[in-house]
């Protein structure tokens, strides 16, 4: 973990009266141990809203778009109740409507989100804790503490105080059992995952429940006759290089053993990339159309770049062919820019590498910073 003072403790942080005397924060002594913490919003969108709309509790609530499931729009978040008839995030809201005719349509409102994301960190930030923001709902804690339930505990009440939401909190010896953790803890819960009890946990579980091991690469894990945790952490790190290439081969089987990052800093929230995209109501089929719908992204996005003062180093194409289906493309940029011009022919360059087979229903431009956001 990354501390900012001395042995006494964290710049500007003392342990505020009223705390349990086990919960030390940035003060190693033979008790306290380092812990790292992962807290996590509950269906945080959802959960703003139906803050808002208190009459919505315990009802399927779906959020996205518009708030119209006769609109092309996916589901942003749906809260618990809506879940439970198989509603997630990126669904069509049409598909979630046939799903649960019943539930509730809401309109996203990023800034209520955001809003309500920046209380949350700052209620974090009046813990004695390390703070490390990773997006709107989440963030890692770093601390030393001989009793990391109390903590979670702690953290909890401090959140649902501040905001109404709950939250919750994986505690680890690393991010990665962090993380985790995590979702054994949902909804509301608490829960520790170490190298003590790694084994137990996750080795019979599929290795597409470790962070950083997609559907993707868990199929091609699988036709290497890897299924399990287990099974990946016993693999040869030799064999792996060899299947999946030097870097990333070994690293799943890093991931398969629980280890992980302890480095918590109280660095702000840097985004590596921004992005813009577009649902259409109706297909698109006429190129000169598309060209047009991508440079108008591009042009958004080069704005965004210019905002962020960060150039550009790669630009990406996201296309979703009807009826379901997506595809991306990207290239990296000669050069880093910010320049509209530049980024605009970059995105047309790489909608071209596209097979322009079927009608369009969505379009979306993503610039990429050279600067890598610190997990």
């Amino acid at each position: 973990m990354v501390y900012t003072s001395g042995a006494t403790g964290l710049a500007g942080h003392e342990v505020p009266a009223g705390w349990p005397a086990h919960i030390l924060i940035g003060v190693p002594t033979a008790s306290a141990t380092a812990w790292v913490l992962h807290v996590d919003l509950d269906e945080f969108i959802a959960a703003v809203e139906i803050a808002r709309r208190p009459g919505l509790r315990g009802k399927p609530v779906v959020v996205g778009g518009a708030g119209d499931p006769t609109q092309r729009a996916v589901v942003a978040t749906a809260s618990y109740e809506a879940r439970e008839f198989g509603i997630h995030s990126g669904m069509p809201l049409r598909t979630a409507a046939k799903r649960c005719p019943d539930a509730v349509f809401l309109p996203s409102d990023p800034p209520a989100y955001n809003e309500v994301s920046e209380t949350v960190m700052a209620t974090l930030r009046e813990l004695p804790v390390v703070v490390e923001v990773l997006g709107w709902d989440e963030a890692f804690l770093g601390a030393h503490t001989s009793d990391p339930e109390a903590l979670a505990a702690e953290v909890q009440r401090a959140v649902n105080g501040a905001t109404g939401l709950s939250c919750s909190v994986g505690i680890g010896d690393n991010k990665l059992r962090a993380k985790l953790a995590t979702g054994f803890a949902k909804p509301a819960g608490i829960y520790r995952l170490t190298r003590d009890n790694w084994v137990s946990v996750m080795g019979d579980r599929p290795t597409e429940a470790l962070w950083g091991i997609g559907h993707k690469t868990a199929r091609k894990l699988a036709d290497a006759g890897l299924t399990t945790v287990a099974e990946l952490a016993r693999a040869h790190p030799a064999e792996l290089a060899k299947r999946f290439g030097p870097t990333m081969g070994p690293w799943y089987r890093v991931l398969a053993l629980g280890a992980g990052s302890t480095e918590v800093t109280p660095d702000p929230y840097v985004p590596r990339s921004r992005s813009r995209e577009t649902t259409f109501q109706q297909n698109l089929t006429d190129r000169a159309e598309l060209d047009a719908q991508v440079v108008t992204l591009a042009k958004r996005v080069s704005q965004d770049v210019i905002d962020e003062g960060r150039p550009a180093v790669r630009v990406g194409v996201k296309v979703r062919f009807a009826p379901f289906f997506t595809q991306t493309r990207s290239i990296t940029l000669a050069a880093p820019t910010s320049d509209t011009a530049e980024i605009e022919r970059a995105a047309l360059e790489v909608l071209d590498r596209f097979e322009h087979s079927r009608p369009v229903r969505l379009l979306g431009v993503r610039a990429e910073f050279g600067d890598r956001f610190r997990r």
